[in-house]
């Protein structure tokens, strides 16, 4: 009987994944790739830790709360100490941070980062000592400890030294124990929020208008420009999982405003899908200006008191490249590319081209310059 029961509430979800299957568009993409829900969350954790076993180049006299840390630290396990004779270029003050999903409990392992605040200059080697890690609320949700590991090395001598990638930021996987979890009951939610990664209302209403299909009607609708309340229905209150897992997989199109993307520093451009230029002449060419000094000398007569005469001369001459005027026309990506590829104009070139034709007025695109 338990057994036809379940097969009997498995039996929605199959139907629609099914016919989500059966709807799947070629430019389509899943609702999870674009979207995140709510209660599915990660919590940030950060804390104050030591490393310790570094092989001299850990804080030096510069850093005084790496000091004043460790005398703590030694003071807490019985022993006592002299402030002003302790070194520490075998220790390092660090800060320790992690993700906790909202689906970790005690007992789980997370992956922690390990990031330099004092003048150290290789964590190389190193030994995180325990490490408390809180959350926003000041409590204590998990203990981080454990030896690191680089993505690069430093190695030096007496007159050279050889550095690869960051030594002063390191991981320890599954180096944090979760010790307490953050409490909340995802299967008692009545409704679930979903949030879109980017923000615009024909997606938006997309999304609402594929889940209303899919699962009833009135059963989602937009609060606004990029989140979506979607009710439980009543055969899931209590086990949203199913309910999810169809939900995450809901096939759509998604929209995105017409934009243009430069970068300056690297000479990338990147061009929309929904990006025209109405039809405009475009003439792109360099000009150069070339001067040259050739001052002449001319020596006074024989058996005078005169002295040599310099006389400036001064050479100037303007070069331009002679290139004609092209119709600049794009109703598609194509049409667009083929067009200022006619020009000439370089990667660098084309970004000068684009802002000049969003002056005009003839490009009808969000132009971002990052």
């Amino acid at each position: 009987m338990q057994k036809l029961h379940r097969m009997i509430i498995q039996m929605p979800i199959m139907i629609v994944l099914a016919v989500l299957l059966l709807a799947m568009d070629a430019n389509a993409v899943r609702l999870k790739d674009i979207a995140t829900f709510g209660g599915v969350r990660t919590n940030q954790l950060v804390g104050y830790g030591l490393i310790v076993g570094l092989t001299g180049t850990g804080d030096n006299r510069g850093a005084p709360f790496t000091i004043r840390s460790m005398v703590n630290m030694l003071e807490g396990m019985g022993v006592s100490v002299d402030e002003s004779a302790l070194q520490v270029r075998n220790v390092a003050a660090v800060i320790v941070t992690a993700d906790m999903p909202a689906s970790a409990k005690p007992g789980s392992k997370l992956d922690v980062t390990v990031s330099s605040i004092g003048d150290a200059r290789s964590l190389q080697g190193g030994v995180l000592i325990q490490t408390p890690l809180k959350g926003i609320d000041g409590n204590i949700y998990a203990l981080a400890q454990g030896p690191l590991t680089l993505g690069g090395f430093s190695v030096e001598g007496q007159a050279a030294q050889i550095t690869t990638n960051i030594t002063t930021v390191g991981r320890i996987p599954n180096g944090a124990m979760v010790e307490r979890h953050v409490p909340y009951n995802f299967n008692a939610q009545e409704y679930v929020t979903i949030n879109l990664n980017e923000q615009d209302f024909s997606t938006t209403a997309q999304v609402a208008e594929s889940i209303n299909s899919n699962f009833g009607a009135n059963r989602a609708f937009a609060q606004d420009i990029s989140s979506i309340r979607v009710d439980i229905p009543d055969e899931f209150r209590g086990n949203l999982i199913p309910f999810m897992a169809a939900l995450e997989n809901i096939q759509v199109s998604p929209d995105s405003p017409a934009r243009v993307v430069v970068d300056e520093k690297t000479g990338t451009v990147v061009i929309g899908e929904n990006v025209k230029i109405s039809r405009v002449a475009v003439s792109h060419g360099d000009m150069s200006v070339i001067i040259r000094e050739q001052p002449q000398v001319f020596m006074p007569e024989p058996f005078t008191d005169a002295g040599p005469v310099v006389v400036p001369s001064t050479d100037i001459a303007v070069e331009e490249d002679a290139n004609p005027l092209v119709i600049v026309e794009g109703a598609t990506i194509n049409e667009l590319v083929d067009g200022l590829n006619s020009v000439g104009a370089t990667p660098r070139d084309l970004i000068t081209i684009l802002r000049t034709i969003k002056a005009a007025g003839a490009l009808y695109a969000e132009l971002e310059v990052i």
